[in-house]
Parts: structure tokens; C-alpha cells; sequence
């Protein structure tokens, strides 16, 4: 008894491996990597409380945290409140801002386990591939580990913006590893058949290629065109589907779009209620065909969160993408150093998510908003170690 007391658990090397371990299962199992984000917000809490550390964020993290209080306040009201406060234990995965602000005591720590991304894409990569060589049907959505293909191709477009970034950005020889990563990365997206992704993997790109060579943004659209002639014949009628607006698909994006317009002028203030959107739009004064009312979302993030938390509670969730862009566009005034890369990966990929996001609700998304709020605070994160150093 006397050695147990003597023992004192090591708060920073448990975020660090609680960190990694669910960067290990983000491409593998959601419920493994929320179980190991767990442990990492135990380590965190234990690490502040024994150095009586006060806690800090960034930001960026301000109208999150609104949002989240609006949205739970919004509950009250929903036309379900059961559901809508059981939605909200989602939110607690944004606790991950906070861990990786503050959770890490040395800048090589956190680099070093942010590579552990690159493991995870690996089994998935692996995997999806062997699966589409050899038990696929042509035109089947590939997957990988995740339970649907927008989730793979959502969390699938954050890896590619990071990759992108420190293949292009980083000097040392692990680049080489993420540039590969990134080259793999691209078919798997082709794989998933998710036009929207295709669409934020563009908007990245774009991103990606001004930050490097402002010049060589004249090569984005001719890649695109090479990967398009390239591509397996289901792949180029799916993109061609996408200019087609008799195609049904297209069709019932706009009956989304149109009974969310409907749906927030009846509920301007505090929508239906998180979680709750398709109840209502079951009601025939929103126009939606049988087969659209199926669904569980407006395939928009902005018409969806008006919809189901209110124009207050989006206009928070607006203020939190605004002000993310507007400071990660200050980090990147300054090249040298280890935070630029990572700035550069967070800006790509939240303007990726966002372009997305107009054709598809990916907010609502744990696995895809859990890893997306990684990868923007890893640069603020760096930022902090680098000044508390010096």
C-alpha cells in the first residue's frame, strides 16, 4: 500500500497515448476511438488539477461553445425534447479542443503522435482497397471500416487537406510519407461516389495551391480533368450526374432545400429541435416526395441547423467557421517554423468541409467533426508550445 501511494499517474503521457490511440481508430471504429478520446480527457482533467494549471482555449472555441449552449437551450423547445438533449451528448466530443490546446506539454509530442494518422489511413487504405479488388460490385460505394460512404469520403477529405499541406509545407523526410499518403488518398475518394467530397477535396486544393505556388493553381483543373479521363466509366457518369438537374439525386436536394426554407419560417427562432428535422418535414405542406422523406437530413449544414436549432444558433455556428478561418489565416503570415504546415492542413481542410457541407449535412457527423476540430486546434496548439518555450 505504501508503493501504491507513491505512485502518481502520468496525466500528460495518458493524453498523449489517449490522443494517439484515437487518431489510431479514426479511420477503424468510432466507438474504440471515442472510448480512448475518453481517457485523454481524464488525463487532461488529472494534469490541470495537479498543477493547478488554469485552463485555456483558443479563440475559435468561443461561439462553439455558444452554439452548444444554444443548442441545448433550443431543446426546450423541440418538438421532441428526449431526442433533441440525447443529440446533445454529441457535443461533448468537442471537449477535444481543449485536450489538444493544452493537453500536450512538448511540441514533439504532439507532432509525433499526429502521425499516427497516417497508421490509421494505412489499415483503411489497405482494406478498402483489397475490398474493391476483390469482393466489390462495379459501382458499389466503398466504405472502408466506416458504417457509410460519406462518412469514409468525409474523413477521408480532412486527411487529404493534411496531407496535401505537409507534403507541400513540411522539410523533413516524413513528408514523403504524407505526399504518398495523399496520392492514395485520392482514389479511395473516387471510391466512395461522394460528389460532394469531390467537391470539398477541390476547394482544398485550391486552398492548398495558393499557399504553395499561386501560379500552379492553373493546374488544379487540368488534374482534375486527368483523373476524370482516367476514371472507371460509373465514376465519370456520377460526376457527369452532377450538371444533370432531371437526375433524382439533384432532384431531391432541392425539395431538401426547399422544405428547409419552408421549415425555418416556421420555427425562425429555435427551430424544430436538434435531431428532429425529419419529423417534421414528414408533414405534406413541405413538398417533399416519398422517397425524400426517407432521409434524416436537409443535405445543407447552414439550412439544417437553422432548421432543427434556430437562425440564433446558426448564426453562432457561422461566427465559429469565420473566426477559425480568420485566425488561422493569421498564423500563416509567418512560413518559418512548425506551425505553418499545420495551419495550412486546418485551413484546406475547413474550407473543404465547409464547400461540402453546401450539398451535404456533415456537421452532423461525430467521426468527420471530431477529427476536423483535431486538426484546427493542432496549429493553435503548436503555437502555444512555441511561445511558452521561448
Amino acid at each position: 500500500m505504501p508503493l501504491l501511494k507513491k505512485i502518481k499517474p502520468d496525466w500528460p503521457l495518458l493524453v498523449l497515448c489517449g490522443v494517439g490511440m484515437y487518431l489510431l481508430f479514426s479511420f477503424i471504429s468510432i466507438t474504440i476511438a471515442q472510448v480512448f478520446l475518453a481517457a485523454a480527457l481524464i488525463g487532461w482533467l488529472g494534469f490541470h488539477i495537479r498543477t493547478k494549471r488554469k485552463i485555456r482555449i483558443p479563440g475559435f472555441y468561443i461561439p462553439l461553445l455558444v452554439y452548444v449552449g444554444l443548442s441545448l437551450l433550443v431543446s426546450l423547445f423541440s418538438v421532441n425534447p428526449g431526442i433533441s438533449f440525447l443529440d446533445g451528448r454529441e457535443m461533448l466530443l468537442y471537449l477535444i479542443v481543449p485536450i489538444v490546446f493544452t493537453g500536450f506539454v512538448s511540441l514533439k509530442g504532439l507532432v509525433t503522435v499526429n502521425r499516427v494518422l497516417l497508421i490509421s489511413f494505412a489499415v483503411t487504405c489497405v482494406y478498402s482497397f483489397y475490398y474493391y479488388a476483390f469482393s466489390s460490385t462495379p459501382g458499389e460505394r466503398i466504405t472502408g471500416f466506416m458504417g457509410h460512404w460519406m462518412t469514409q469520403a468525409g474523413l477521408l477529405l480532412l486527411f487529404c487537406s493534411l496531407a496535401a499541406a505537409l507534403f507541400l509545407f513540411k522539410k523533413r523526410i516524413i513528408r514523403y510519407a504524407w505526399g504518398g499518403a495523399f496520392i492514395l488518398g485520392l482514389p479511395l475518394i473516387l471510391l466512395t461516389l461522394t460528389r460532394n467530397s469531390w467537391v470539398g477535396l477541390f476547394a482544398a486544393g485550391v486552398v492548398i495551391v495558393l499557399l504553395w505556388k499561386p501560379k500552379a493553381l492553373l493546374l488544379v483543373p487540368v488534374l482534375a480533368a486527368l483523373f476524370f479521363l482516367v476514371s472507371p466509366g460509373y465514376i465519370k457518369d456520377r460526376v457527369i450526374s452532377t450538371f444533370d438537374l432531371k437526375n433524382p439525386t439533384n432532384k431531391q436536394r432541392f425539395e431538401y432545400w426547399s422544405a428547409g426554407l419552408k421549415i425555418i419560417r416556421d420555427f425562425p427562432l429555435h427551430g424544430t429541435g436538434p435531431d428532429t428535422v425529419e419529423m417534421v418535414f414528414q408533414h405534406p405542406k413541405y413538398g417533399l416526395s416519398e422517397i425524400a422523406r426517407s432521409n434524416v437530413h436537409l443535405h445543407n449544414n447552414v439550412l439544417q441547423i437553422a432548421a432543427e436549432r434556430g437562425l440564433f444558433t446558426l448564426t453562432a455556428w457561422l461566427v465559429f467557421v469565420i473566426w477559425l478561418c480568420v485566425d488561422l489565416l493569421r498564423l500563416l503570415k509567418r512560413r518559418d517554423g512548425p506551425v505553418f504546415p499545420y495551419a495550412a492542413g486546418a485551413l484546406a481542410a475547413l474550407v473543404g468541409l465547409f464547400s461540402a457541407g453546401l450539398f451535404e449535412y456533415n456537421f452532423g457527423d461525430s467521426e468527420v467533426v471530431v477529427l476536423f476540430l483535431y486538426l484546427a486546434t493542432v496549429p493553435f496548439a503548436l503555437k502555444r508550445m512555441e511561445e511558452e518555450s521561448s
